[in-house]
Protein backbone atom coordinates (compact mmCIF):
# COMPACT_ATOMS: atom_id res chain seq x y z
CA UNK A 1 0.00 0.00 0.00
CA UNK A 2 2.73 2.12 0.58
CA UNK A 3 4.26 1.50 -2.62
CA UNK A 4 0.99 2.59 -4.07
CA UNK A 5 0.57 5.87 -2.37
CA UNK A 6 4.05 6.90 -2.82
CA UNK A 7 2.80 6.98 -6.81
CA UNK A 8 -0.89 7.87 -6.54
CA UNK A 9 -2.10 10.87 -4.48
CA UNK A 10 -5.16 9.38 -3.49
CA UNK A 11 -6.46 12.12 -1.34
CA UNK A 12 -5.83 14.84 -4.06
CA UNK A 13 -9.25 16.05 -4.69
CA UNK A 14 -8.33 16.95 -8.50
CA UNK A 15 -7.83 12.98 -8.92
CA UNK A 16 -11.66 12.52 -8.37
CA UNK A 17 -12.63 15.38 -9.99
CA UNK A 18 -10.57 14.57 -13.73
CA UNK A 19 -12.31 11.08 -13.06
CA UNK A 20 -15.82 12.42 -12.11
CA UNK A 21 -15.31 14.57 -15.14
CA UNK A 22 -14.68 11.69 -17.44
CA UNK A 23 -17.83 9.95 -15.93
CA UNK A 24 -19.69 12.91 -16.24
CA UNK A 25 -20.16 12.85 -20.04
CA UNK A 26 -22.22 9.30 -19.57
CA UNK A 27 -24.51 10.65 -16.63
CA UNK A 28 -25.58 13.71 -17.96
CA UNK A 29 -26.51 12.23 -21.12
CA UNK A 30 -28.06 9.42 -19.70
CA UNK A 31 -30.55 11.41 -18.04
CA UNK A 32 -31.20 13.47 -20.89
CA UNK A 33 -31.90 9.81 -22.93
CA UNK A 34 -35.04 9.99 -20.63
CA UNK A 35 -36.43 11.93 -23.28
CA UNK A 36 -35.85 9.00 -25.74
CA UNK A 37 -38.64 6.12 -26.05
CA UNK A 38 -37.57 2.83 -25.00
CA UNK A 39 -34.00 3.32 -23.67
CA UNK A 40 -33.64 0.87 -20.83
CA UNK A 41 -31.23 -0.82 -22.73
CA UNK A 42 -29.26 2.36 -23.20
CA UNK A 43 -28.98 2.70 -19.31
CA UNK A 44 -25.62 2.66 -19.23
CA UNK A 45 -24.59 4.33 -22.55
CA UNK A 46 -22.00 6.82 -23.03
CA UNK A 47 -22.57 10.85 -22.92
CA UNK A 48 -22.52 10.70 -27.38
CA UNK A 49 -24.56 7.37 -27.75
CA UNK A 50 -27.44 8.28 -24.75
CA UNK A 51 -28.14 11.62 -26.29
CA UNK A 52 -28.39 10.93 -29.73
CA UNK A 53 -30.48 8.25 -29.17
CA UNK A 54 -32.93 10.92 -28.16
CA UNK A 55 -32.37 12.85 -30.86
CA UNK A 56 -32.83 9.81 -33.38
CA UNK A 57 -35.88 9.18 -31.69
CA UNK A 58 -37.55 12.38 -30.40
CA UNK A 59 -35.67 14.88 -32.57
CA UNK A 60 -34.93 16.88 -29.42
CA UNK A 61 -32.28 18.82 -30.50
CA UNK A 62 -33.40 19.36 -34.06
CA UNK A 63 -37.00 20.93 -32.91
CA UNK A 64 -34.86 23.26 -30.48
CA UNK A 65 -33.29 24.33 -33.78
CA UNK A 66 -36.62 25.38 -35.34
CA UNK A 67 -36.81 21.86 -37.13
CA UNK A 68 -32.69 22.58 -38.93
CA UNK A 69 -31.25 18.92 -38.33
CA UNK A 70 -27.65 20.60 -39.63
CA UNK A 71 -27.70 23.31 -36.95
CA UNK A 72 -28.67 20.77 -33.80
CA UNK A 73 -25.66 18.67 -34.94
CA UNK A 74 -23.24 21.88 -34.70
CA UNK A 75 -25.21 22.50 -31.43
CA UNK A 76 -24.00 19.14 -30.11
CA UNK A 77 -20.05 19.45 -31.63
CA UNK A 78 -20.10 22.66 -29.72
CA UNK A 79 -21.32 21.01 -26.28
CA UNK A 80 -18.87 17.48 -26.91
CA UNK A 81 -15.72 19.50 -27.77
CA UNK A 82 -16.77 22.09 -25.15
CA UNK A 83 -16.85 19.26 -22.31
CA UNK A 84 -13.66 17.60 -24.27
CA UNK A 85 -11.83 20.86 -23.25
CA UNK A 86 -12.99 20.76 -19.74
CA UNK A 87 -11.75 17.31 -18.89
CA UNK A 88 -8.61 17.89 -20.49
CA UNK A 89 -8.09 21.30 -18.28
CA UNK A 90 -9.12 19.16 -15.54
CA UNK A 91 -6.93 15.71 -16.20
CA UNK A 92 -3.59 18.33 -16.57
CA UNK A 93 -4.73 19.97 -13.27
CA UNK A 94 -4.84 16.43 -11.57
CA UNK A 95 -1.48 15.67 -12.68
CA UNK A 96 -0.07 18.41 -11.04
CA UNK A 97 -1.49 17.16 -7.55
CA UNK A 98 0.47 13.91 -8.47
CA UNK A 99 3.77 12.49 -7.42
CA UNK A 100 6.35 13.10 -10.07
CA UNK A 101 7.82 9.22 -10.57
CA UNK A 102 10.67 9.02 -13.31
CA UNK A 103 9.29 5.99 -15.63
CA UNK A 104 11.59 6.41 -18.62
CA UNK A 105 15.53 6.75 -19.02
CA UNK A 106 16.64 9.73 -21.12
CA UNK A 107 16.06 10.69 -23.92
CA UNK A 108 13.39 8.16 -23.99
CA UNK A 109 11.03 10.32 -20.92
CA UNK A 110 10.79 12.91 -23.59
CA UNK A 111 11.20 10.99 -26.92
CA UNK A 112 8.33 8.75 -26.02
CA UNK A 113 5.43 10.51 -24.60
CA UNK A 114 6.61 13.82 -27.79
CA UNK A 115 5.89 11.01 -30.81
CA UNK A 116 2.95 9.35 -28.73
CA UNK A 117 1.16 12.69 -28.76
CA UNK A 118 1.99 13.21 -31.93
CA UNK A 119 1.02 9.98 -33.71
CA UNK A 120 -2.53 10.22 -31.54
CA UNK A 121 -2.82 14.25 -32.88
CA UNK A 122 -2.62 12.85 -36.11
CA UNK A 123 -5.29 10.23 -36.04
CA UNK A 124 -7.31 12.81 -33.86
CA UNK A 125 -7.21 15.81 -36.90
CA UNK A 126 -7.14 13.55 -39.66
CA UNK A 127 -10.45 11.64 -37.98
CA UNK A 128 -11.79 14.49 -38.08
CA UNK A 129 -10.93 16.04 -41.59
CA UNK A 130 -11.83 12.91 -43.23
CA UNK A 131 -15.58 12.82 -41.63
CA UNK A 132 -16.50 16.19 -41.42
CA UNK A 133 -18.11 18.03 -38.73
CA UNK A 134 -21.13 16.34 -39.23
CA UNK A 135 -19.41 13.02 -39.73
CA UNK A 136 -17.34 13.14 -36.30
CA UNK A 137 -19.96 14.28 -34.04
CA UNK A 138 -23.12 12.06 -35.03
CA UNK A 139 -24.58 13.97 -37.61
CA UNK A 140 -26.18 10.08 -38.67
CA UNK A 141 -28.82 10.28 -35.42
CA UNK A 142 -29.69 13.75 -36.91
CA UNK A 143 -30.43 11.95 -40.10
CA UNK A 144 -27.18 13.59 -41.90
CA UNK A 145 -25.69 10.45 -43.12
CA UNK A 146 -22.50 10.41 -45.46
CA UNK A 147 -22.71 8.53 -49.03
CA UNK A 148 -20.13 5.73 -48.06
CA UNK A 149 -18.15 4.69 -45.60
CA UNK A 150 -14.86 6.47 -45.08
CA UNK A 151 -12.04 3.68 -45.91
CA UNK A 152 -8.87 5.89 -46.80
CA UNK A 153 -6.33 7.21 -43.48
CA UNK A 154 -6.31 6.89 -40.69
CA UNK A 155 -9.45 4.39 -41.28
CA UNK A 156 -7.70 2.17 -43.66
CA UNK A 157 -4.99 1.64 -40.58
CA UNK A 158 -7.69 1.52 -37.03
CA UNK A 159 -11.16 1.19 -36.96
CA UNK A 160 -11.51 3.33 -34.40
CA UNK A 161 -8.72 5.98 -34.92
CA UNK A 162 -9.98 9.05 -32.86
CA UNK A 163 -10.55 7.16 -30.12
CA UNK A 164 -7.21 5.50 -29.91
CA UNK A 165 -5.90 9.03 -30.99
CA UNK A 166 -7.12 10.82 -27.80
CA UNK A 167 -6.21 7.62 -25.13
CA UNK A 168 -2.79 7.93 -26.98
CA UNK A 169 -2.77 11.78 -25.61
CA UNK A 170 -3.54 10.91 -21.98
CA UNK A 171 -0.72 8.26 -22.02
CA UNK A 172 1.65 11.11 -23.60
CA UNK A 173 0.91 13.66 -21.34
CA UNK A 174 1.07 11.54 -18.28
CA UNK A 175 4.42 10.22 -19.38
CA UNK A 176 5.74 13.58 -20.36
CA UNK A 177 5.07 15.12 -16.61
CA UNK A 178 6.37 12.28 -14.71
CA UNK A 179 3.01 10.93 -13.39
CA UNK A 180 2.13 7.34 -12.89
CA UNK A 181 -1.16 8.20 -12.01
CA UNK A 182 -1.67 9.58 -15.35
CA UNK A 183 -1.51 5.81 -16.59
CA UNK A 184 -4.47 4.91 -13.98
CA UNK A 185 -6.99 7.38 -15.65
CA UNK A 186 -5.64 6.78 -18.63
CA UNK A 187 -6.66 3.06 -18.84
CA UNK A 188 -9.82 4.51 -17.34
CA UNK A 189 -10.53 6.85 -20.62
CA UNK A 190 -9.65 3.64 -22.72
CA UNK A 191 -12.90 1.78 -20.58
CA UNK A 192 -15.21 4.33 -20.85
CA UNK A 193 -14.46 4.26 -25.12
CA UNK A 194 -14.30 0.73 -25.40
CA UNK A 195 -17.78 1.10 -23.51
CA UNK A 196 -18.63 3.92 -25.93
CA UNK A 197 -17.85 1.49 -28.95
CA UNK A 198 -19.71 -1.67 -27.72
CA UNK A 199 -23.40 1.37 -28.10
CA UNK A 200 -22.10 3.61 -30.93
CA UNK A 201 -21.08 0.69 -33.03
CA UNK A 202 -24.22 -1.35 -33.42
CA UNK A 203 -26.96 1.66 -33.33
CA UNK A 204 -24.65 3.50 -36.64
CA UNK A 205 -24.88 0.19 -37.98
CA UNK A 206 -28.81 -0.05 -37.39
CA UNK A 207 -29.32 3.74 -38.79
CA UNK A 208 -27.48 2.67 -42.29
CA UNK A 209 -28.83 -0.46 -42.72
CA UNK A 210 -32.39 0.80 -42.22
CA UNK A 211 -31.39 3.61 -45.20
CA UNK A 212 -30.21 0.47 -47.24
CA UNK A 213 -33.06 -1.32 -46.61
CA UNK A 214 -35.30 1.91 -47.59
CA UNK A 215 -33.50 2.22 -51.00
CA UNK A 216 -33.94 -1.45 -52.00
CA UNK A 217 -38.02 -0.87 -51.33
CA UNK A 218 -37.95 1.75 -53.81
Amino acid sequence: MDAFSSVVNTSATSLYVSILSIAFNPTAWNIVAQNGEQLSSFSLTPINTCFCVAEYRNKTITRMFGGNARYGCYFLAIMIFSFGMIRDHLYQRALSDQPRVPMLPAPYDTLVPTVMFAIGQLFVVTSTWALGVTGTFLGDYFGILMDHRVQGFPFNVLRDPMYVGSTMCFAATALWYERPAGLLITTYVYIVYLIALRFEGPFTDMIYSKRASAKKSL
